[in-house]
C-alpha cells in the first residue's frame, strides 16, 4: 500500500466528492484524512489517502479526468514523533499581515503550525472586521506553551487565545 497525499481544485458542482470517494474506492483505495472546502465558487480538497501499489497510477489518472480538476500528489511515509498537541482558537481585529505575524511568532519559538483554519467576518454587535483562526501545532518541549501563548497574545491587545479540547 502506497500512501499519498493529494491535493485538488476545481469549479464546485453537486456531487462532486461523490465522485471522487467512487473513484478511491473503486481502485482500493482508502480515505485516511481530509480537509475540503467551498471557497469562492471553488472546491479545494487535501486527501492523505492508501491505495494498494498496483492500482495508484490509474486511480491518480482518474482523479486527473474529473473535468476541471487541478491535481497534485506526492507519496508519504508515517513518521513518528513525540510531540505534544496542543489546538488553539484566535480571534482578533483583522488587519493585512495578521497571519505573518502569527507564524512569525509560532516559527520563532521552534514550534510547527500542522493546521490552521482562518476566516474573515464582521462582528454581530459592532460590525468591526475580525479575523478567526483555529489551529493545531506541535511542540517539542511541553514547557513551550507558556511563551507560545505570551507570544501570541504580544501580537496585541485585542488577541484573545483560547486552548481547545483535543
Amino acid at each position: 500500500m502506497l500512501r499519498l497525499l493529494v491535493t485538488l481544485q476545481t469549479t464546485d458542482r453537486e456531487g462532486l466528492v461523490e465522485q471522487i470517494a467512487h473513484t478511491i474506492s473503486h481502485y482500493g483505495g482508502h480515505w485516511l484524512d481530509s480537509e475540503l472546502r467551498h471557497i469562492d465558487g471553488i472546491f479545494a480538497a487535501i486527501l492523505l489517502l492508501e491505495a494498494p501499489t498496483a492500482q495508484w497510477e490509474a486511480l491518480i489518472d482518474t482523479l486527473k479526468g474529473i473535468e476541471g480538476v487541478s491535481l497534485t500528489v506526492a507519496k508519504t511515509k508515517r513518521v513518528a514523533t513525540s510531540l505534544t498537541h496542543l489546538s488553539y482558537s484566535l480571534v482578533a481585529y483583522d488587519r493585512p499581515g495578521l497571519v505573518h505575524e502569527i507564524s512569525n511568532k509560532i516559527s520563532a519559538l521552534g514550534i510547527n503550525i500542522e493546521r490552521m483554519s482562518t476566516c474573515y467576518e464582521s462582528a454581530s454587535h459592532t460590525g468591526i472586521a475580525l479575523f478567526r483562526a483555529e489551529f493545531n501545532v506541535g511542540i517539542k518541549d511541553p514547557s513551550h506553551e507558556n511563551q507560545l501563548t505570551e507570544a501570541l497574545h504580544a501580537i496585541g491587545d485585542d488577541v484573545v487565545l483560547d486552548p481547545l479540547s483535543a
